[in-house]
């Protein structure tokens, strides 16, 4: 069965938004007294039953809900965004559906996109985030500079994926399962030595994740699976 999302749940909200609303009634054409579920993205799950199934505010009571526990470690990425926004945008639809709890984007010297707008991107992690099951919505942070980004992260563990064939450090290898642990992936021309020097000196660890070079969505995504995955072990 689809899920539908509304996080205001929790305060009383018991109807759909417009985009919702028109997918719930007119594409998939429930009635009155039809059963659906919802998330909030907040952790909760409900099953409702539909009270008015008005196409711009459909309304439901609440029927039964359950409530998941957090994660007890955070996989957070901050990527470089690509100039090809579709690029991007397959990252956080893969990187949601596995699992990442949050996204910054960053602008470092050679970042190809200057500016980024972030309305497509949560539209693009909500939709992962019902079509996978996921219990909560990932946190999508707009575009800061690097340098203010550096001095504004906590995290128990950091990390810089940065191309260099001589570092023998992996990232699966350094990672320790339970952490809130941070990655940055930089553009397609990499971070610069400065801003590698910069990262290092915030107690970020230059990391590799395999032995090819990877385009900037891809490494985001490999990091995203490789710490997921150490996490599920």
């Amino acid at each position: 069965m689809p899920l539908f999302y509304q996080p205001d749940i929790p305060s009383g909200i018991h109807h759909l938004d417009e985009e919702e609303s028109r997918h719930c009634v007119k594409v998939l054409r429930h009635s009155i007294g039809d059963e659906i579920e919802l998330i909030d993205g907040a952790g909760g799950y409900y099953k409702a039953r539909i009270t008015n199934n008005h196409h711009k505010k459909c309304e439901f009571d609440i029927i039964d809900s359950s409530q998941a526990e957090r994660p007890s470690y955070t996989i957070h990425i901050a990527i470089s965004p690509t100039k090809n926004m579709d690029r991007i945008e397959w990252f956080i639809e893969k990187a949601v559906e596995i699992g990442l709890q949050e996204v910054s984007f960053i602008l470092t010297k050679n970042s190809e996109r200057r500016v980024l707008k972030t309305e497509r991107v949560i539209k693009k992690a909500i939709s992962a985030m019902k079509q996978s099951g996921q219990r909560f919505m990932t946190t999508i942070n707009e575009m800061n500079s690097l340098t203010a980004f550096l001095n504004e992260v906590r995290a128990d563990e950091k990390f810089i994926a940065f191309v260099d064939k001589e570092n023998p450090d992996q990232l699966f290898k350094l990672a320790q399962s339970g952490k809130n642990t941070c990655i940055l992936i930089g553009p397609e021309g990499d971070f610069t030595a400065n801003e590698l020097k910069l990262a290092q000196e915030c107690d970020f660890r230059k990391v590799a994740l395999g032995n090819s070079t990877l385009r900037t969505e891809t490494a985001g995504l490999v990091a995203c699976h490789s710490l997921n995955l150490l996490n599920m072990g």
